[in-house]
């Protein structure tokens, strides 16, 4: 039976929800707020990793791991940081179940309390620079480069399935450096390498611009942001890097000596990505018919299908392209089922969005051709069999192309600069996507505009150029235009 996802038009959070249901890319799980992340939707995630972390690697940095629990004293040290995270944070208790003696199952022991409450990892800046005193004590030992691949938790109170669950897979850097300008430096690299990722591999056009004071992360100086604007017209914060000056140094008493052998504290940075960047690749590309993947994150890029169903001649010449294929680093999977006709596959392939499908029957043998299907635009065509695996590398190329420009148009299309906020509600009423606005440089502007429209001050893009206006909400002078979304 055919799975039916429901429109965008008609419910584009239930659509979503659809695709990573019926795409098997994850579900609920029994614990409220948290996912099963399943193998098609953590292939994905391996291709999202695999790729960022040679990335990282290529930039001089080099992974390790720190604990899951962290001591309730730790969050306490960095005000802003505690303030930040505490309404979110999970907390160990106790250390061990008993018996209840009314025969009612388990229950916490009260002789197993924990001398001092534990907090569940819901970022790691605290336990990673208590452990960083302990590794820096002269200017040779910086820059301190780490990144971790772990889970993290936060008890959130309105989920969706990898967009924002109470947990979720991601990495975090954590690096140290001498000086200022090397730790600012670091920050604003990692933001590129964001951005390169998202639209190289993604195919997803990103706004890099810096937070405003109010959006920056709890404890940092500084945020740098990748912007993507989803097909709904929302954006969505794809990734984050912070400068944390001296803060966590000074708060966790890291210092080391300067090359004039006097003692300094250290400067600090980090930056992440998470399981979220999925939840962005769907709503970027995918429509009505299931999931559209680019190629450089498809699991199986090219899918061979079988008409009626295998033979013989059609094994050898499967076999054939696969061979070519793999050879030129194409993932490929010949589909043998026999119990499933081949329009059933059609559907089902399309589906989980694999970019390129061939048909392969006993007349295209003899025409010396196969049916080749594009997911992204569902162009068929016959192409010669001879040649065939040097058009499929190009035909990726060429999705994988179209895939990031369609996204820049649709980005171009729900891009609208406003002068006052009549028309900013207009906007956001009418087709949504990113409002570029005159802003009075105000928390209390910002948190206004927020109040009144829904819309959240995403970024000040990193080529702001200074043009004076006046402020849509308040008409005080303004120095330049910021971008304003409704964000998830």
């Amino acid at each position: 039976m055919a799975k039916v996802i429901t429109a965008r038009s008609e419910d584009y959070s239930k659509w979503y929800g659809d695709i990573v249901t019926n795409a098997n890319m994850a579900e609920h799980s029994a614990v409220r707020g948290c996912m099963v992340i399943k193998p098609h939707g953590f292939a994905i995630w391996e291709k999202m990793r695999d790729q960022l972390d040679k990335m990282f690697k290529d930039t001089g940095h080099v992974n390790a791991y720190f604990p899951l629990f962290i001591p309730k004293s730790f969050l306490s040290r960095e005000a802003e940081h505690v303030e930040g995270f505490a309404k979110e944070c999970a907390v160990v208790t106790h250390h061990r179940l008993m018996s209840d003696p009314n025969g009612k199952g388990l229950i916490v022991d009260p002789e197993a309390k924990l001398e001092e409450e534990l907090i569940v990892r819901p970022t790691s800046e605290t336990i990673i620079w208590d452990t960083y005193k302990n590794w820096i004590n002269s200017y040779r030992d910086l820059p301190l480069l780490i990144n971790q691949w772990a889970n993290v938790v936060r008890w959130e109170m309105r989920t969706r399935m990898f967009l924002r669950t109470t947990e979720f897979l991601w990495q975090e850097g954590h690096t140290a450096h001498a000086t200022r300008e090397e730790a600012v430096e670091e920050a604003k690299q990692m933001q590129k390498v964001y951005a390169q990722f998202a639209e190289e591999w993604m195919a997803m056009p990103v706004i890099q611009g810096s937070k405003t004071v109010n959006e920056r992360f709890a404890g940092a100086e500084e945020t740098w942001t990748i912007e993507a604007l989803m097909q709904d017209g929302k954006a969505l914060q794809a990734g984050t890097s912070h400068f944390l000056a001296q803060n966590f140094a000074k708060a966790f008493d890291v210092k080391f000596l300067n090359e004039n052998n006097k003692e300094e504290y250290v400067w600090a940075t980090s930056w992440g990505v998470s399981t979220r960047l999925v939840g962005g690749l769907i709503m970027t590309h995918s429509d009505d018919d299931g999931l559209v993947l680019p190629p450089k994150l498809a699991p199986t890029q090219v899918v061979i299908v079988p008409i009626p169903k295998p033979k013989v001649e059609i094994d050898e010449v499967a076999e054939k392209i696969m061979k070519e294929l793999r050879a030129k680093g194409v993932s490929v999977k010949y589909d043998t089922d026999k119990k499933k006709r081949p329009g059933f596959k059609f559907a089902e392939h399309e589906l989980h969005g694999v970019p390129v499908r061939l048909g392969i029957g006993m007349r295209d043998i003899e025409n010396g051709q196969v049916e080749v299907a594009r997911r992204d635009t569902k162009e068929k065509t016959s192409q010669p069999l001879e040649g065939i695996s040097s058009y499929i590398v190009d035909l990726l190329d060429d999705i994988q192309n179209n895939l990031f420009n369609r996204a820049v148009q649709f980005r171009t299309e729900h891009t609208t600069s406003v002068d006052n906020f009549d028309d900013f509600k207009n906007v956001l009423e009418e087709k949504s996507g990113f409002i570029s606005a005159h802003w009075d440089g105000s928390t209390e502007t910002e948190l206004k505009i927020k109040e009144l429209t829904k819309a959240s001050a995403r970024c000040i893009p990193n080529d702001f150029e200074e043009e004076e206006g006046k402020c849509v909400l308040t008409g005080k002078p303004s120095k330049g235009r910021i971008l304003f979304a409704k964000a998830y």
